[in-house]
């Protein structure tokens, strides 16, 4: 019989908070439970440091350049295979509670049911333009409200949005408990904290009144010291029209880390109501990408920095031993990784994924391939790619310098090695070889072609549909309120009866 999986998904979760599962000084004790039986994978990578890329790269096992879902408002094509047509067609019931930010017409994406709707727009609104590089397009970029905002309510449009996932989450559980559907299920429930802003409920936020970790261990950066990309994103944050001073750091970082407790508590309700209802299931925890919180004065992802890139990734399986891992993986391995828990041949699945099954690293097997990252969204002016492979990291992009790290001597990437003359003997044959590497894989020129192609054409469809009368692409949650509860096509004493888990109690 194949296996249940629960997919549980967060939003900009930064990674380097999960050494070997949640710090511990982080107040998560149901994702501490849920690490001590898991696989765990301290080096995992987003696919793309935003959430619709890295969503839609999560969900196919393809990298932007492939997916063409290159930022918040590019369409997710219906003909890309995503892990839940996979399992979709190997007899699965797939359904999707929360956040998956699918841009375009097609609201499902391989999903048989769902749940609420999106907490993000469908539609072409945030394309970036290229065309115009350094234009801020205030009504949706980041800017640093979030940070000077930072603080208590016992209600936030966040909030509330994650209230609803999880109590649909929950009650879907009590469904699948009834057995009317005899079927394997995969249910994704996916949440938008801890992404900004930095707001939290009293209750999570009083939890870290003494906590050692509000100030990062790197400051902020001058300016004129900081890379090209950083200093775009600076712009694009509108930083120099916000005094941010050192209590706003701390209360954001504060914040931030109360709605990782308030997220924990979501997720040990779904968890226990699992367990309640006596279902077994793997489970997998993982995150879209990071937040850089502040450490080098930046803020939210859009970087190939360890705070924006870096993920927490962990999974739950009988098929696999508890235990660290510290190989870099990518979210990208997602969809082989449960395809191949649940038995699917994955002859035909490599076909349609640049990842690569967890399952053998996991059993102790090694892995040695590199992981690639794409990044070409608002902030960047031409697509920027990356590599971590072992202990280095390379960032390329056409119009910058290359960017060089060696993690384990500097794991706060603050020296370039790139344009270092004194490298070791170590240092000097990786950044040879993965030059090399990220030559054979990515054609900047064309990839930028690409790019630019698409920021063209959504704009004018985006401007087109918004002439006239509108009809959205969100999705619209069906709740069929005549098939619910008693109504008089149904018998009461079969209703009863059936929705009643366990019986004979």
């Amino acid at each position: 019989m194949k296996p249940n999986i629960l997919i549980l998904m967060v939003d900009q979760l930064n990674g380097t908070l999960f050494p070997d599962g949640p710090a511990d000084w982080l107040h998560a004790p149901n994702l501490k439970r849920l690490a001590a039986r898991s696989a765990r994978f301290k080096n995992s990578y987003t696919a793309s440091p935003l959430c619709a890329p890295a969503r839609a790269s999560f969900m196919s096992g393809q990298l932007p350049n492939r997916t063409q879902v290159y930022d918040n408002a590019a369409e997710f094509a219906s003909d890309i295979p995503t892990y839940a047509h996979h399992l979709r067609r190997a007899g699965y019931h797939t359904c999707l509670s929360g956040k998956m930010h699918f841009v375009g017409p097609d609201q499902m994406l391989g999903f048989e049911e769902r749940l609420t709707t999106d907490i993000y727009p469908a539609d072409f609104g945030w394309t970036p333009d290229y065309r115009k590089p350094g234009e801020r397009i205030d009504w949706w970029y980041h800017n640093m409200g979030s940070v000077t905002g930072a603080g208590v309510a016992e209600i936030s449009n966040q909030m509330e949005y994650d209230d609803e996932v999880a109590y649909e989450a929950t009650r879907k559980i009590y469904d699948l408990s009834r057995g009317a559907d005899a079927r394997p299920w995969c249910l994704t429930v996916s949440f938008t904290h801890p992404h900004d802003p930095y707001v939290a409920r009293r209750k999570y936020w009083d939890l870290y009144e003494d906590c050692q970790h509000l100030t990062p261990d790197v400051g902020p950066i001058a300016f004129e010291d900081l890379d090209p990309h950083s200093k775009r994103l600076y712009l694009a944050s509108d930083m120099a029209n916000f005094d941010i001073t050192p209590e706003d750091v701390v209360r954001s970082r504060r914040a931030y880390f109360a709605n990782i407790s308030y997220i924990d508590d979501k997720i040990g309700e779904i968890l226990d109501t699992l367990e309640r209802t006596r279902q077994e299931a793997i489970i997998l925890f993982v995150s879209d990408h990071g937040d850089m919180l502040g450490e080098r004065g930046a803020w939210f992802k859009m970087s190939f920095f360890e705070g924006s890139a870096r993920v927490p990734l962990m999974i739950c399986a009988p098929d696999l031993p508890a235990g660290l891992h510290t190989e870099p993986v990518s979210t990208i391995d997602v969809l082989p990784t449960v395809c191949d828990l649940a038995g699917i041949d994955m002859s035909e699945i490599m076909d349609w994924t640049d990842g690569i099954s967890l399952k053998p690293l996991a059993m102790g097997q090694g892995r040695t391939a590199p992981v690639a990252m794409e990044y070409a969204a608002e902030g960047s002016y031409a697509p920027m790619v990356s590599l971590r492979e072992g202990q280095f990291k390379l960032n390329r992009c056409a119009i910058d310098p290359d960017q060089f790290f060696d993690l384990e001597a500097d794991p706060q990437e603050l020296l370039n090695l790139a344009d270092k003359p004194d490298l070791t003997a170590a240092q000097a044959e990786a950044f040879t070889r993965m030059k090399a590497d990220a030559a054979a894989r990515w054609d900047l020129s064309t990839f930028d072609a690409m790019v630019r192609q698409s920021q063209a054409r959504r704009w004018i469809v985006y401007e087109a549909l918004r002439n006239g009368a509108y009809f959205p692409w969100d999705y619209q949650p069906l709740k069929r309120a005549s098939e619910r509860y008693m109504r008089n096509h149904m018998d009461l004493n079969v209703l009863e009866e059936n929705q009643r888990f366990p019986r004979g109690e």
